[in-house]
């Protein structure tokens, strides 16, 4: 999953401030670069960001989002907590919901979702760090999430789930999280992780956002052996190729025309 962010204030330096033009030419070469999915944000999720309203979102976002979802082939993912806003963008042509507040933000996400028959990433997310069994309450956090989705109409293969690396946690927390993500797949859903670029990786490396590329090669390849399904990704390309060689150790894939010896 490629990301596009159409921010002023990402925290990893890449927002696009709403250039639809921008928008397009970066979504046509994630694609290019192996991008199995590309996911469009309006609003910056970093701790001290602005919230916006629904309006001033869906004016930032909706734009460029109509003109991505009209030229690439793969599925576009909306990155929005706000029911108003994903229904817009799902009328537009965006194929999945990316919901960071795992459907408690807004209590119509998930009719959303089940009306338009998409599906949906159910993000753990807390104000706050406090826990007293990481893996336990996170993982209760996604249970309610999905419950939350099922109540309201979305097929159990629509569900997706996201621990949520570096939303309402430490980076010691983060780390404990990546390696016992085998946890996770008990609760029978797939599961996305977003490691890249993350302040975990800079703490650790003492790197900056723009030199953060082989920390975030090795906790995507980490996430994939851990059982991530999905990795949302800046840099595509180089992630790609990770995700390719991962895939080719813990899963036993093999690229088309593979001759065996």
């Amino acid at each position: 999953m490629g990301i596009i962010n159409l921010t002023p204030d990402s925290f990893s330096g890449d927002g696009l401030r709403g250039n639809v033009d921008a928008a397009v030419d970066l979504a046509l070469r994630m694609q290019a670069d192996g991008a199995d999915i590309i996911d469009v944000g309006g609003e910056s999720t970093r701790p001290g960001s602005r919230t916006l309203t629904a309006d001033e979102e869906m004016r930032r976002l909706l734009p460029a989002l109509g003109a991505v979802c009209s030229v690439v082939r793969v599925p576009v993912s909306v990155d929005t907590y706000k029911a108003q806003v994903a229904r817009r963008a799902v009328g537009m042509g965006a194929a999945v919901i990316n919901d960071v507040w795992g459907l408690r933000a807004d209590a119509g996400m998930g009719q959303v979702a089940a009306d338009a028959g998409v599906p949906i990433i159910v993000m753990h997310n807390q104000a706050g760090t406090t826990y007293r069994n990481l893996v336990l309450e996170v993982s209760a956090g996604l249970r309610r999430s999905a419950s939350i989705a099922a109540a309201a109409g979305v097929r159990a293969d629509n569900i997706i789930i996201d621990p949520g690396i570096g939303f309402g946690k430490t980076a010691d927390h983060n780390l404990e999280l990546l390696r016992r993500l085998p946890e996770f797949k008990a609760l029978g859903y797939p599961m996305l992780l977003g490691v890249s670029r993350k302040s975990t990786i800079g703490r650790i490396l003492d790197l900056p956002e723009s030199e953060r590329l082989e920390g975030t090669a090795a906790a995507v390849a980490m996430s994939i052996a851990g059982g991530a399904d999905i990795v949302r990704v800046h840099d595509v390309g180089a992630m790609a190729r990770v995700a390719r060689m991962t895939d080719a150790i813990v899963r036993d894939w093999r690229p088309d025309g593979w001759v065996m010896g």
